[in-house]
């Protein structure tokens, strides 16, 4: 298998909604990855949720680099190292959700209360700068592309990963 490594792992916490629970979101992520996290703006307003239009509904971080590997350690050992086919993308993405942020080694706190969140593991082989830089962009052929076979692969063989068949 030819090198694979992370480009960047994506977290997540939607609240659904603004104000005092949003804030206590941006902070269990800003302990988490140590960034400063960004908020996130409702695209439409749908009635049934109680969310307007461009109002603030959750909180999201990009982690890269040794930290990002360190991080999503921790996720991995919440799922005890088992994902199932389905969250593996056809363009050699994967993605999980956590229930509760204390179970990654985090402290409880009660002024802030438990959040669950997503993590989104991006992969790359090294050369794909050549598609995103801007002088003497490239395409790169689909033998540099990273697929769904090659993400399943990496994750068995980088954390002794099980992936599930349902």
């Amino acid at each position: 298998m030819r090198n694979l490594a992370i480009q960047k792992l994506c977290l997540n916490i939607s609240v659904g909604g603004s104000g005092d629970i949003l804030t206590r979101a941006w902070k269990v992520l800003n302990q988490l990855s140590g960034q400063k996290p960004v908020e996130s703006k409702s695209r439409l307003t749908i009635r049934g949720f109680g969310i307007r239009r461009n109002e603030k509904i959750s909180v999201h971080c990009t982690v890269r680099g040794p930290k990002a590997m360190e991080i999503l350690e921790k996720g991995l050992k919440v799922k005890e190292y088992e994902l199932k086919e389905v969250n593996f993308s056809d363009s050699g993405n994967f993605g999980f959700g956590v229930d509760e942020h204390i179970d990654l080694d985090m402290k409880y706190d009660p002024a802030i209360g438990i959040f669950g969140l997503d993590f989104y593991v991006v992969l790359e082989r090294p050369g794909n700068r050549v598609n995103r830089r801007k002088r003497c962009r490239n395409h790169i052929g689909p033998r540099q592309r990273v697929n769904k076979e090659d993400a399943k692969q990496w994750f068995v063989q980088t954390f002794d990963g099980v992936i599930l068949n349902k």
